[in-house]
């Protein structure tokens, strides 16, 4: 399967971009990595899905079904994959409570994690290793180390997990995840990436990485809707055991006069570990909105044209004392060294000039999308330049 889903060539005029999102011209957003502004097709799909679930009477048997075939399909191909290895969860916390339920752990063998990684992930695999009698390692990089040259340092035949991102979240740092990945089947440790900060602005092709997992959510880079996320599992993991019981991810159900006549057996591929009440009527044409237009648009094109816009930014903001963080990033994540003096400061004064980031950890995060022009740029420096005087 190719890794790069969708066109390659250049993705056109940034203005015409920017046209496909709800975002006023007195609005610089950068804080795509906290919740995306919704793209108009979505929010019109969303509004036809929201009148049709209004009347009921219009939705028959079969479309219990064919709308989250279609969106698991879209998001595998997303993945450079089939939907046959796509379950629709909630969000990563279910994902990952759904693969920990999986994988096992002798007693004294490690999880790894990154150092101040996000809390769904630690918590599960924190409980993981209490169930099992094993350990979290978290992974903390020296001076001058790269995060992949981090976990490679810490994994070894003891390790039974290793959980990474493809970028840190809080300042968008690269995880070469490659590399990772042939470490963890050198030492048969499983790899379960959470790629809630870079599926569908970075390329993620599974059939090549072969990783146990992955997880995100569709609130972020995916450009959907709160509450569907997307949960893959290898083929080795899709005849494992669901952390719920619903109805529609049986055998045969599609048949709804039959449904009393309980079956042991589940649809195939990794529809068992779909949530309970997975359909979604209003959210699930939001999602296939979303990923449809991701695949138009191409992930190579828009991890380049994020990449371009970083770049810019970067070398911007250096012109005024800021640096960017000096380890590998992603193209699409912006990490920024700030001062402790102005850390509190600096999102209540971004606000006053039209502009929305975030700061995580020590970092000032900046994730714009095909929206951000120039101009947003422009305001973006003007307002950090006079907090910096």
């Amino acid at each position: 399967m190719p890794s790069s889903p969708g066109p390659t060539t250049p993705l056109g005029d940034v203005a015409d971009l920017r046209a496909a999102f709800d975002v006023p011209d007195e609005v610089a957003y950068f804080n795509t990595a906290n919740l995306a502004p919704v793209l108009h097709a979505v929010a019109d799909a969303g509004r036809r899905a929201l009148s049709r679930r209004g009347q009921p009477w219009t939705i028959g048997p079969q479309d219990w079904f064919t709308d989250v075939e279609t969106l698991r399909g879209l998001v595998g191909q997303l993945l450079g994959s089939t939907a046959e290895g796509v379950a629709l969860v909630p969000s990563t916390s279910y994902g990952f409570a759904a693969v920990a339920a999986n994988l096992r752990a002798e007693p004294g063998d490690r999880v790894v994690v990154l150092a101040d990684e996000y809390p769904s992930g630690v918590y599960t695999w924190r409980r993981f290793a209490t169930r099992h009698e094993a350990r979290v390692v978290t992974v903390v990089r020296a001076d001058g180390q790269t995060w992949t040259e981090a976990i490679l340092d810490a994994v070894d035949e003891r390790t039974a997990v290793i959980s990474s991102p493809q970028v840190h979240w809080t300042d968008g740092t690269w995880v070469d995840l490659a590399a990772v990945a042939d470490r963890a089947r050198d030492v048969g440790a499983s790899l379960v990436v959470d790629a809630s900060q870079s599926l569908g602005a970075v390329p993620l092709d599974v059939e090549a990485l072969q990783p146990d997992a992955v997880v995100s959510v569709g609130y972020k880079w995916l450009l959907g809707p709160f509450g569907r996320g997307y949960l893959w599992l290898a083929p080795a993991h899709r005849d494992g055991e669901p952390i719920e019981e619903n109805w529609i991810v049986r055998e045969g159900s599609e048949d709804f006069a039959r449904l009393t006549e309980y079956r042991d057996g589940y649809q195939p591929g990794a529809r068992r570990f779909d949530q309970g009440q997975r359909t979604l009527f209003e959210l699930t044409p939001m999602a296939i909105a979303a990923v449809e237009q991701l695949l138009s648009w191409g992930v190579v094109n828009i991890a380049a044209a994020l990449r371009a816009t970083t770049d810019v930014i970067a070398e911007r903001l250096g012109r005024i004392d800021l640096q960017p963080v000096a380890h590998p990033r992603g193209p699409h994540v912006l990490g920024v060294d700030l001062p402790a003096g102005v850390r509190d400061d600096v999102v209540p004064a971004l606000r006053d000039a039209g502009c929305f980031a975030a700061v995580r950890g020590s970092s000032l995060r900046l994730s714009p999308h095909l929206h951000t022009t120039g101009e947003d740029i422009d305001r973006l420096v003007a307002a950090l330049a006079t907090l910096r005087r």
